[in-house]
């Protein structure tokens, strides 16, 4: 596996982190196929979505794979009023990855990045790596901080 921009700024950081590749089927690129194929729980992987804020501009947003962001919270913990997803065809542009390989690290520019508060549970969460079929596993704490990110209630209530 070639070294996607986002291992390289861990390997910079002195970041541990373990890669896990994994068969991409271009019609299913949901976390739950991603769970099932890396052989992880669900709720420890992390989607990151892309959004645009009216006061604040692009926002990111990570949650946990079987979750449902909640547009109304990510305003709110970001200090917009409205927030909108951002449409797929911009997604590469803004970030310089491609739907299904986001990932919240090494995007083209650093956004405000937000976390569903469940990412403090875990050890560990896997991420996207920056490309489809690859997945970073790595400490909570350590994606927080090397992203800027901060924690919030982000997700639907079930």
């Amino acid at each position: 596996m070639k070294k996607t921009n986002a291992a390289r700024i861990l390997d910079k950081n002195k970041i541990k982190y373990t890669l896990l590749e994994y068969e991409v089927d271009e019609g299913d690129l949901s976390a739950e196929n991603v769970a099932a194929k890396v052989e992880v729980p669900l709720e420890e992987i992390f989607k990151t979505l892309v959004a645009r804020g009216d006061k604040t501009g692009i926002i990111v947003a990570c949650v946990p794979g079987g979750e449902e962001l909640n547009l109304k919270a990510l305003a709110s913990i970001s200090g917009n009023k409205k927030v909108e997803m951002v449409p797929l065809k911009e997604i590469l542009q803004l970030t310089g990855y491609i739907r299904g390989g986001v990932s919240p690290i090494g995007m083209k520019k650093s956004y405000p990045t937000y976390f569903h508060k469940s990412i403090e549970n875990f050890p560990k969460i896997l991420i996207s790596a920056g490309v489809r079929g690859c997945q970073i596993a790595l400490n909570p704490s350590d994606l927080i901080k090397i992203v800027n990110g901060k924690i919030g209630e982000l997700t639907v209530e079930s």
